[in-house]
């Protein structure tokens, strides 16, 4: 037979032997979980990180076809414009 919750009689309660910390409060995890979401951190990183090299290197594409558009219309101009001086 049980005691009442403070008779030293009574079992401890399975949250204190389990986790060793008063129920409520949140669970001790250990290295090996922090690490895992250190890991899962560290991936998601770098996929942004690649995300956003892969938006930088269209952009400057798309740049450099503008540029290169600009500059074949000024030769165009230029040449014309020469043709035009003969």
């Amino acid at each position: 037979m049980t005691g009442p919750v403070g008779d030293p009689s009574s079992p401890p309660s399975t949250d204190r032997i389990r986790t060793g910390a008063p129920s409520g409060a949140p669970p001790q995890r250990g290295p090996e979980v922090n690490l895992i979401e250190h890991d899962l951190a560290r991936g998601r990183m770098r996929d942004l990180q690649a995300e956003a090299d892969a938006a930088a290197r269209a952009r400057r594409l798309i740049a450099a076809r503008r540029w290169a558009r600009r500059a074949e219309r000024a030769s165009r101009r230029a040449a014309r414009a020469n043709a035009a001086v003969r």
